[in-house]
């Protein structure tokens, strides 16, 4: 008996080899070389000897400060206005090009700010447009997560139903997943397109004539809520497969009993339907939360990180930083805290939904 354990655990490592290989070769592997690179100043084509510069990239990228510029003010002590009576302000770059007082502003631009009373309260940052991308993809994260899941879901309770045709509908709503990203971006970008765009002529018709035709894609207050928008409807019929899979994994037994007792369709829903797919929902989130941090090709294809760095996200920059401007040093950085970052948010779902005792 012992024998032939040791012989079927043999055989098991020797058929997950191939895999585990690849795993290390192409994940685990490049990681730590990742993390490395971002370490020196590695630069793809560069005659200069590599670096150790130690955390030097991380401190670009991450580092903030807060300043409060207080107002000109006249002799008599009162803050100056300007023609348009706007209180007026000294130039932030008095403050921050090399002014020996103020060493912790050196070298940092304005990200945003905020008016306190007469004071203005401006946040700088060492890397504007990489705290940017960081707020985009976390905000595209919180926004596609539990919109594509929800919406998932509910494909996926219409769909598990025994009625005639139903498989022609499953196939239509998982008909984008296994079309090319790339040719979806395209496909999209046509259909937001100024002017002539679908989604204008669509909208105006529907308002007979009144709505006024947008470049959804280069205005930046409705850039990323059109690849959200994409996003979210490319993907969704993945997920919907995944539920399916958990709705059909729920004894139908327990749905008779609930019959049987008079539960009304909500009461079935959230004591049946639910418990069962809480597992489901698990995985769901976790998967949808790495896929969306590594949203790429729409920005690539679609918006190229514009209008005003108003859709730059982790990846398109890790990208064009260790390519676009061989700073392969910087991308690794982005790299590693994008790992990190996933990862934790990933433990974090995990804690929030395990099961309580």
């Amino acid at each position: 008996m012992a024998h032939d354990l040791t012989r079927s655990n043999r055989a098991g490592w020797l058929m997950a080899l191939p895999g585990a290989a690849l795993i290390a070769a192409f994940i685990i592997l490049p990681f730590f070389l990742a993390f490395a690179f971002s370490l020196t100043n590695q630069r793809l084509v560069s005659p200069n000897p590599t670096e150790y510069v130690g955390f030097e990239n991380y401190r670009n990228m991450l580092g903030l400060a807060v300043f409060t510029l207080e107002p000109e003010r006249d002799a008599d002590g009162k803050a100056v206005r300007g023609a348009d009576g706007e209180i007026e302000y000294p130039r932030l770059r008095k403050f921050t090009r090399g002014n020996p007082d103020y060493p912790n502003l050196r070298n940092k631009r304005e990200w945003f700010g905020w008016r306190s009373g007469e004071n203005r309260v401006v946040v700088l940052a060492s890397d504007v447009v990489f705290m940017k991308s960081l707020v985009n993809t976390v905000f595209f994260v919180l926004v596609v997560a539990p919109v594509q899941a929800g919406a998932a879901l509910g494909l996926a309770l219409l769909i598990n139903q025994k009625l005639r045709g139903i498989n022609l509908f499953r196939a239509i709503y998982f008909m984008p997943v296994v079309v090319s990203i790339v040719v979806v971006s395209l496909l999209w970008k046509f259909i937001y397109s100024p002017g002539d765009g679908l989604l204008n002529n669509v909208l105006s018709a529907a308002t007979f004539g009144a709505f006024e035709p947008r470049d959804w894609l280069g205005n930046t207050s409705t850039a990323m809520g059109a690849v959200i928008a994409m996003s979210i409807w490319q993907g969704v019929g993945f997920h919907m497969v995944i539920w399916l899979a958990g709705l059909q994994n729920i004894s139908p037994t327990l749905y008779e009993v609930a019959k049987i007792e008079g539960s009304g369709r909500w009461q079935t829903f959230r004591y049946v339907t639910w418990p069962g797919l809480r597992n489901t929902a698990v995985l769901i989130l976790i998967v949808i939360t790495m896929q969306a941090f590594a949203l790429f090709a729409q920005i690539n294809v679609m918006t190229q990180g514009g209008p005003l760095d108003s859709t730059q996200v982790l990846v398109f920059q890790a990208v064009e930083r260790g390519y676009g401007k061989q700073d392969i040093s910087g991308g690794s950085a982005i790299s590693v805290i994008l790992f990190l970052l996933v990862l934790s948010i990933s433990i974090l779902q995990r804690v929030m939904t395990r099961e309580r005792a």
